[in-house]
């Protein structure tokens, strides 16, 4: 990969359009930067270049058919409003779920969008509520069921329970993400996964699984994806953010097992869990908006950040004492090495501090929010950046934080030759990218990755 050094990008003159690093290349297929391992490298340039053929059901010489779902048929252009019961009983609690589905005029993919599948992350359900609003669904709104291509099925509460009780866990205190596609004759959380895989998910063409991080911790908004899968690889892309984990998902999870089947799959992290967190929400619903429009389904073109950051691995930041955390780089932030990241201190001992500071120079894309900690404890969570510094520090805010697309108003529509890989080699630790923050994801219960 050709880099200018940074002494020629200090030269260029403020007007000057950006332009790529990157040598020039056409849309499939699409470089991969050499330091991403030999064998990971290989996968996704393959992913990249099967390009492939729009499918037989989405033709257009056909003309549009109903859509059914739930037992339910659904004319084109029409929007429904439906129930889902996410247990089958005649006594006791069935959670029925809101279910929305809008239902183009003209043929086209069946996307579908999930939220609080750990019911007590919320970005979720209120980005989805406000998506199935009055001011992005109706006549002449963004996505206007006259002229939609294709079908959006929208689940804005999908572990109904958690939610109520603001849980990650369905009530037997299992993780629904760990337990699909589920078993009809099994336990409840593994029954619930049977029904919403066969019911609402596997005749899904494309989903956006919308999360935050778990208890103690908060994300920057990322998407998830495995990126050696070819039509989750340009959904990753085309959602528009920066931060994308190449990272194939933990045994059991909706990602893994809808990739297993070839449905493309990724998942959105923003904020942490029990907040409303307004960035996440806004950046969510424009990354919606973004794919729709990248899949033609909606009019208009889809917008693209300046960059991308393919990472495939990172460093963990690590409390070297025990005490009360004040953590002094927000998630965001761009650290140097050495930076000061983090302060410890220790009531029972008065006036004695400890500075926790960063082994290398990169982006924080998550950090811890429980102030207590012990030696050893996770507080930051770092991509080591060292190709494309100079183009990753003309995005960050007055305080060195990432600015992320969609938050501060729609970027210009770009090519993708124009736009910059940056990629973060090595592994996730532990297998997943969130594994270092809780239990093993061999665990049961344990609050890994989405």
């Amino acid at each position: 990969m050709d880099e200018p050094t940074d002494d020629e990008e200090q030269a260029k003159p403020a007007s000057a359009k950006p332009t790529t690093r990157m040598k020039r290349r056409r849309y499939a297929p699409i470089k991969i930067a050499n330091q991403i391992p030999m064998k990971r490298r290989r996968e996704i340039e393959k992913a990249l270049g099967e390009v492939g053929e729009t499918p037989k059901k989405w033709s257009r010489n056909e003309g549009t058919k109903n859509h059914n779902f739930l037992k339910k048929r659904i004319k084109p252009g029409t929007i429904r409003h439906l129930e889902y019961d996410l247990l089958d009983v005649e006594i006791g609690e069935s959670w029925p779920i809101p279910v929305s589905v809008i239902h183009g005029s003209r043929p086209g993919p069946v996307v579908t969008l999930l939220g609080a599948v750990h019911g007590d992350e919320l970005v979720g359900p209120l980005a989805l509520t406000y998506l199935c609003g009055p001011n992005f669904i109706g006549e002449d709104r963004v996505i206007d069921h006259n002229v939609l291509a294709g079908t959006i099925r929208i689940v804005p509460i999908t572990n109904l329970p958690g939610y109520r009780r603001r849980s990650r866990y369905f009530p037997d205190g299992r993780d629904l993400n760990r337990s699909f596609p589920g078993k009809p004759d099994s336990n409840t959380t593994s029954r619930v996964a049977h029904g919403l895989w066969t019911q609402i998910i596997s005749g899904s063409d494309y989903i956006v699984d919308l999360h935050t991080a778990a208890k103690g911790r908060t994300n920057i908004p990322q998407i998830r994806a495995n990126l050696a899968h070819p039509s989750s690889n340009r959904t990753a892309r085309a959602f528009g953010i920066e931060t994308i984990l190449d990272s194939e998902g933990p045994r059991g999870s909706l990602r893994r097992v809808a990739n297993d089947t070839d449905i493309a799959c990724i998942t959105f992290e923003g904020g942490g869990s029990d907040e409303a967190n307004p960035e996440s929400v806004q950046i969510s619903m424009y990354g919606i908006i973004n794919l729709l429009r990248s899949l033609r389904m909606i009019p208009g073109y889809p917008s693209k950040p300046r960059f991308r950051i393919l990472a495939s691995g990172s460093v963990w930041i690590r409390s070297d004492q025990g005490g009360l955390l004040d953590v002094l780089a927000p998630a965001g932030s761009f650290v140097e090495e050495g930076e000061i990241v983090a302060t410890v201190t220790d009531p029972e001992v008065p006036g004695e501090s400890h500075d926790m500071t960063s082994p290398i120079r990169g982006l924080l894309i998550s950090t811890a929010t429980h102030p207590f900690v012990n030696s050893g404890s996770p507080i930051g969570h770092l991509l080591p950046v060292r190709r494309g510094v100079s183009t990753l520090m003309r995005r960050l805010d007055e305080e060195g934080c990432l600015i992320v697309s969609g938050s501060d108003g729609d970027p210009p529509w770009r090519e993708d030759e124009d736009i910059e890989d940056i990629a973060v080699f090595g592994e996730w630790s532990g297998g997943s990218p969130d594994a270092e923050w809780g239990p093993s994801e061999s665990a049961e219960g344990a609050e890994g990755d989405g």
